[in-house]
């Protein structure tokens, strides 16, 4: 897909992997948006990227943050590009805890928002101002995509909130991608495995190392970069559709 000259959304795109994705996206040419709840960290980032990025504050599940961020992609080029990235947890643990606690249901209803919900409302959003574009000769008028975890294939004990989100997203894919096809959007997920973010590389060295333990090849954390790169791929392959594609170095997440 041609993307010089095209806009792109990036939602948590202050971020660890949404801020080398916006790096990737302006460096080839596109305008993008960084959309995120830290308006400071942002405006920092589409300071430091010039006149081909803006920064936009806003929460996903918020119907007019959204649409402000799709105004703003719009007020530099054609729409073309939502990566997904936005996300978390608050908080994990056993669905019944040691001592017999159950799980707290405010904390799973938080994260599945956070993640698969928030995920669903900017893709259906953005798809729609999508299906305004010209399509190219294969009839494209824009891609989505989204951001899972390899937990979301084999969540580890106390996990089950996490990886139920991200279980959500994967099993979007499919459907969404069906549901978008009449209007030529095409929609993939990635599912990172160990990602070297600010936030893993600043815990303790113990930790960083027993977290790279049963990573296979290469014997590190993925780097930011290189989920940008796939994002790129994604983008610029017009026979990619409909799948979820790992990015782990062969990484299995083990019971815990």
């Amino acid at each position: 897909m041609e993307l010089e000259g095209r806009s792109a959304i990036v939602t948590g795109g202050a971020g660890g992997l949404g801020a080398a994705t916006v790096r990737r996206l302006v460096e080839i040419g596109m305008c993008t948006v960084v959309f995120d709840r830290d308006a400071g960290r942002a405006e920092e980032l589409a300071m430091e990227l010039g006149d081909a990025a803006r920064a936009v504050s806003g929460d996903v599940n918020d119907d007019d943050d959204v649409a402000g961020a799709i105004a703003a992609a719009s007020s530099i080029g054609s729409l073309a590009l939502v990566v997904n990235v936005a996300g978390g947890g608050v908080g994990g643990g056993r669905t019944v805890g040691r001592d017999g606690t159950p799980h707290d249901k405010a904390a799973f209803i938080v994260t599945m928002e956070m993640n698969a919900i928030g995920t669903f409302n900017v893709t259906r959003l953005a798809a729609a101002a999508m299906a305004a574009n010209d399509p190219d000769d294969d009839g494209q008028r824009g891609v989505v995509v989204n951001t899972a975890s390899i937990a979301g294939l084999e969540g580890q004990t106390g996990q089950v909130a996490y990886a139920a989100a991200k279980a959500a997203i994967l099993g979007m894919t499919l459907p969404l991608a069906r549901d978008l096809a009449p209007i030529g959007v095409r929609v993939c997920a990635i599912a990172p495995g160990t990602m070297g973010t600010p936030v893993m590389l600043s815990v303790p060295e113990t930790m960083r190392e027993k977290l790279v333990e049963s990573i296979i090849f290469p014997k590190r954390m993925g780097r930011p970069e290189e989920f940008a790169l796939l994002v790129e791929s994604i983008a610029r392959n017009p026979y990619l559709n409909g799948e979820n594609i790992r990015l782990d170095g062969a990484l299995r997440f083990p019971p815990r």
